[in-house]
């Protein structure tokens, strides 16, 4: 693996730092237990990671937070994998991450249940080249340096992808960082390529001179989830607030979907981001989550990925995914395979 370069691109490096988003690959717990804002009043208190510019941010913009029966205490974590250490530790009680960390979380044996689902599009799940690239095919990696923050979900995606061109991971050179080395190696020309998730993907076609070599579009599932802490699980009154707090989520996704161009001054303000790199990113993906059942194929396909990094001996072992779900609060959800939503032809 080549080291990591040594300058940063400074004009993007602070809305990257702000947003090492929930699908990434292992971090720092920077920041981690921040927040500190306290939502709803009651009894019963539910403690929520978050990320910046994440849940907590989309239910205040939604209403969904107004008149809450309950009291949320918010915790800032800087990605996934920190966000479910603190669940497993007890020090959170539900959080949101994308489709690979809780895959890493269950086979360290955490105390965790995947407890609801969304599917949303994968356009913004991409490998991404520069615009004078010579590389027009996956198949044109072979060979090539490709950087991936390691364990994430564009890591999978980028495992699929050279699968389906008929290419393995020992077929390229892997540069495993952080979006903002990643981009830093990019910008440089020091990668050839770099396997990344929105809203990265939008900052860079906007600002980093890139363009999409392939999508995660047929390829990764696009599930996303909330994790539950088993404790929490087993306390009534916390289960009771569980299962409101996820009813919350699906109201503002719809939401979301409704006001494409409101979310984007709200979740720009949050973390920095550009309005029109926000606003590409919600109609690329982000606004296009449905909520779903965590059903059978759900688990199936999350089993692919588990199976998955355990023969690349990211993961110590393979598991059975189906043993992390707690499947309690999926009603009247549409099966995992519902189309997500869509704004029309992605950017």
């Amino acid at each position: 693996m080549r080291s990591r370069p040594r300058r940063i691109v400074p004009a993007l490096l602070l809305p990257l730092a702000l947003l090492l988003a929930g699908c990434g690959g292992a971090s720092r717990a920077e920041g981690s237990g921040g927040g500190g804002r306290t939502d709803g009043k009651g009894s019963v208190t539910l403690r929520v990671g978050d990320q910046k510019g994440g849940s907590a941010a989309v239910l205040r913009a939604a209403g969904e937070l107004d008149d809450l029966p309950y009291r949320i205490e918010w915790s800032t974590f800087t990605s996934g994998p920190p966000l479910l250490e603190a669940v497993n530790a007890g020090a959170v009680d539900v959080g949101g991450v994308g489709n690979t960390p809780p895959v890493f979380a269950a086979a360290a044996d955490s105390k965790i249940k995947v407890i609801a689902g969304t599917h949303s599009r994968s356009d913004g799940e991409a490998i991404l080249v520069k615009k004078d690239s010579p590389l027009r095919r996956p198949a044109e990696l072979k060979g090539r340096s490709i950087a991936v923050a390691q364990g994430s979900s564009a890591h999978y995606q980028l495992v699929a992808s050279l699968k389906r061109a008929g290419l393995s991971p020992e077929d390229v050179t892997l540069n495993y960082l952080q979006p903002a080395d990643a981009l830093a190696a990019f910008t440089r020309g020091k990668v050839d390529a770099w396997a990344v998730w929105d809203p990265y993907t939008s900052q860079a076609l906007d600002q980093a001179g890139a363009r999409v070599l392939t999508t995660g579009q047929g390829v990764v599932n696009g599930l996303g989830f909330q994790i539950a802490a088993t404790a929490a699980l087993a306390d009534k009154a916390k289960s009771g607030a569980l299962k409101d707090y996820t009813e919350r989520l699906r109201r503002a996704q719809d939401w979301v979907f409704g006001h494409p161009d409101a979310w984007a001054r709200v979740w720009s303000k949050e973390t920095g981001l550009p309005r029109k790199v926000a606003l590409d990113a919600v109609r690329r993906s982000r606004g296009t989550a449905v909520a779903v059942a965590v059903d059978k194929a759900a688990i199936a396909s999350e089993q692919q990925i588990v199976d998955t990094f355990a023969s690349l001996r990211l993961i110590p072992r393979s598991f059975d995914f189906g043993s992390f779900v707690d499947p309690r609060f999926n009603g009247g959800l549409p099966p995992s395979g519902t189309a997500p939503r869509t704004y029309g032809k992605a950017d």
